[in-house]
Formats: structure tokens, C-alpha cells, sequence
């Protein structure tokens, strides 16, 4: 059994590279970004006018000049205009190229205008005011979005705005889920009184789309020559496995036997920490016939590594371990930077065996420091308790005792 940090190490030494692929821009949002996005043009692009009114030469108004005579309306979207006496004014409309031989837009609210001419009602301005210069946000060639961000709503407008009509994004690994045993059966049946619905399987599926990561799912019966023959075809056609159940010790937890036969090199099992000891770790080499960044061998088949997590079947457990360890693994692969999240516990906790503990709890905010409050479950099998709480603060394997009022990392989910 190892510790909690050495799995986390392992499966972190075990990333995968899935490649690069370009998509629309409007399909890319919760995506990772795999290029630097480039000015294409000075940020505005010209001297943009920032409010409705009218646009002087400044030194006309220091000098003493309140009234200015109408040349004309400058408005959005048009050529710009060139006001022809410098002691007028032009009228201006909000984002709007600013006229030549202006300096200065003041708006509406602070004129009054009879007859043609425009009269400031107000004793003071300031020189250029209500003028977004060319180039203030941003000079040709710039990095407006560095790469491996995580594109939202932001980003689409800044794609759109340089003309990005598609974009590089880092390609979505192939994921099956896979759910084991006997007593699971379908969301829309009736369970029998020792069944129960399949739950995990969906749970997962959530958690990946948090990622955007799509996936499918399957469901193995108990018996050792099914689930042998299905994963030996999972290992070739899928980037990454999760299973949930089935490799813990008891008389029907085949998967651990059934990895070493197909040949996948467990990194592996077991680890020091509470709810999710049994969790399994591995990866397998296998040819494919499918495009990959791997190498061919000498039939022109696709060498590919297939990385496997086997979650204990408990609901808690999975939901811990996939937010614990597959996260992290997806966020390193395509090499997002995350960073880690701290809480400050509300109460008194004690833990005896010497384990790392994912305890879960309600998250709240006092005074700019997220308070974590501890929620009580009725082991890795409630399912429900999940509802009540935000996240598990991680309580590490080195002490029993844990004060109210101290700091640790939290897992949050919400």
C-alpha cells in the first residue's frame, strides 16, 4: 500500500500527449487553448470615441470658447470625417472612429444644443477625456491569450474580435466507463430487493463533463471471461479506462487478475487513504489500427497506451478518487496548471488510522477565508451525503488530531 502522494506522483508520471486539433471558435468554450492569440491590429484599432456628444479641439475650450458650431455627425461604423474649422465641434456617437482635428468628446449630459450650435454647460473638462486611444488595449502582435487557458465566454469574444474563426485546441482523450457487478441494474428498472441501481457509472460521466470530456459506458456482469474479452477490446480502441468496482478482495473482484492477464502493468494498488483503499492504477501498450501520437510498428499498426483507473465500487470512493487522482492526470496531459485550494476547518476532528482522510464538507466564506464544516456521512457507501457538502478537505496520514481553525487542501466539486 502506498501513500497518498506516491499515487499521486505515479499517476502524474503517467500522462499521455492526445495532440492538437483545430475546431470552430464557438465550439471551442471549456476547451484548452494550444496556441497563443495574436493581435491582429492595434486594440481599438483607431482613436474610439467612449460616449454620445460632441467632439472639440481641446485648445479652443482652454482658451475661453464655450459654443461650437455643428460641422456634421460622426457616427459608428462610418469613414471618419475631418472637421474643417478647428473651432467646431462634430457630433459623436459611442464607438465611433474619433474625427480628425478633435481631441476631446463631451457628452450629451454636459451640452445643450440650439440652432446648429453645441454649448457646454459644464466649467471644467479634461483634455482627451471620453477618447479610448488606438492601441491602449493592446499593439499588433500582442498576446491577447497566452496559451493552455481554459477558453470561456472571454476568450470567444477576443477570438472573434482577431478573426480566429477556428482554433487549436488540445485534442480530448477517448474514454470508456465501465461499471461492474451482479447487483447493478438500469436507472429506469425496478431493483429486485438485493439489486440496486447503477449510479457510479453516471457519476462519472458528470465529473468527466465538468472537463468537457465526453465518454461512453458499459456495464460487465461477474463473470472473469466477459469482462477478460470486453477490456482486451477496450484497451485497443480507448485512451483511458475508468472502472468502478471489482478490484477490491472479494470472490467476485476479477479486475485485477483479469489487467495482469491482458498484460496491463499495474503501477499500483491500494493506497493509504480513507474512503478508496483499493484503488487500482495502471497502463497497457497495445496496437490499434487508429491515428495516435505513438509510434507504428513494422505493420503499420499504432502503438498506443491505455491507462487504466480502477475506483473502488463504493460511490464515495469513486466520486473522491476520480476528483483526487483522474483531474489532476487529465489537467497535467493537457497541460493546464491548477492551482490548489486551501480551507480552514471548523471543528475539531479526530482520525486514528494512519491515513490520509477525505472528509467531506460544507464550504462557506468568513471574511475573505473559505471555512470548510464538516459533514457527517455514513461511510464511503452514502451516496447521498454527497448532496449536503461542497468538497473533501484532505486531512493528511501523519497526525490524528486536527484543530479547528487549522489550513488544509480541499477537493471542491461545486
Amino acid at each position: 500500500m502506498i501513500s497518498v502522494n506516491e499515487a499521486k506522483n505515479s499517476i502524474l508520471n503517467s500522462v499521455q500527449d492526445f495532440g492538437v486539433e483545430e475546431i470552430p471558435f464557438l465550439k471551442s468554450v471549456g476547451r484548452i487553448l494550444k496556441e497563443e492569440i495574436k493581435a491582429d491590429r492595434d486594440f481599438p484599432p483607431f482613436n474610439r470615441v467612449a460616449m454620445d456628444g460632441i467632439a472639440i479641439n481641446y485648445s479652443f475650450f482652454k482658451n475661453g470658447q464655450r459654443n461650437f458650431k455643428i460641422e456634421g455627425i460622426q457616427a459608428a461604423g462610418s469613414t471618419q470625417l475631418s472637421m474643417q474649422n478647428k473651432e467646431n465641434c462634430i457630433e459623436v456617437m459611442t464607438g465611433a472612429v474619433l474625427p480628425k482635428n478633435t481631441d476631446t468628446v463631451i457628452r450629451y449630459e454636459d451640452v445643450v444644443i440650439e440652432n446648429g450650435i453645441a454649448t457646454i454647460t459644464v466649467d471644467a473638462i479634461k483634455e482627451k477625456q471620453n477618447v479610448h486611444p488606438k492601441g491602449k488595449d493592446g499593439k499588433v502582435n500582442d498576446i491577447l491569450i497566452a496559451e493552455n487557458k481554459i477558453i470561456s465566454a472571454a476568450e470567444i469574444g477576443v477570438l472573434a474580435t482577431v478573426g480566429k474563426a477556428t482554433v487549436k485546441v488540445a485534442k480530448l482523450p477517448k474514454v470508456m466507463i465501465v461499471s461492474t457487478g451482479d447487483e447493478l441494474v438500469g436507472v429506469a428498472e425496478i431493483p429486485l430487493a438485493h439489486q440496486i441501481r447503477r449510479s457510479n457509472v453516471f457519476t462519472l460521466v458528470s465529473l468527466l463533463e465538468r472537463l468537457q470530456i465526453p465518454s461512453e459506458t458499459a456495464h460487465i456482469t461477474d463473470d472473469k471471461p466477459v469482462l477478460k474479452s470486453k477490456i482486451k477490446n477496450y484497451l485497443q480502441e480507448y485512451d483511458v479506462l475508468l472502472f468502478s468496482g471489482a478490484v477490491s478482495k472479494g470472490k467476485f473482484d476479477f479486475l485485477p487478475e483479469v489487467f495482469e492477464e491482458l498484460g496491463v502493468e499495474k503501477l499500483f494498488h491500494k493506497v493509504a487513504q480513507r474512503p478508496g483503499k483499493p484503488f487500482w492504477f495502471g497502463s497497457a501498450a497495445s496496437f490499434c489500427m487508429r491515428e495516435q501520437n505513438v509510434y507504428q510498428n513494422g505493420k503499420g499498426n499504432i502503438k498506443k497506451n491505455t491507462i487504466v483507473f480502477g475506483f473502488p465500487g463504493n460511490p464515495i470512493s469513486t466520486f473522491v478518487n476520480c476528483l483526487a487522482y483522474f483531474y489532476p492526470w487529465y489537467y497535467k496531459s493537457v497541460g493546464l496548471q491548477i492551482k490548489e485550494e486551501t480551507a480552514i476547518l471548523n471543528a475539531d476532528v479526530t482520525f486514528k488510522p494512519n491515513l490520509t482522510y477525505f472528509l467531506q464538507v460544507k464550504l462557506s466564506d468568513r471574511f475573505g477565508h473559505l471555512i470548510a464544516t464538516p459533514i457527517t456521512g455514513n461511510g464511503s457507501g452514502d451516496l447521498a451525503s454527497l448532496v449536503n457538502a461542497d468538497a473533501f478537505i484532505e486531512l493528511p496520514s501523519d497526525k490524528t488530531e486536527f484543530k479547528k481553525g487549522e489550513v488544509f487542501n480541499i477537493i471542491s466539486y461545486r
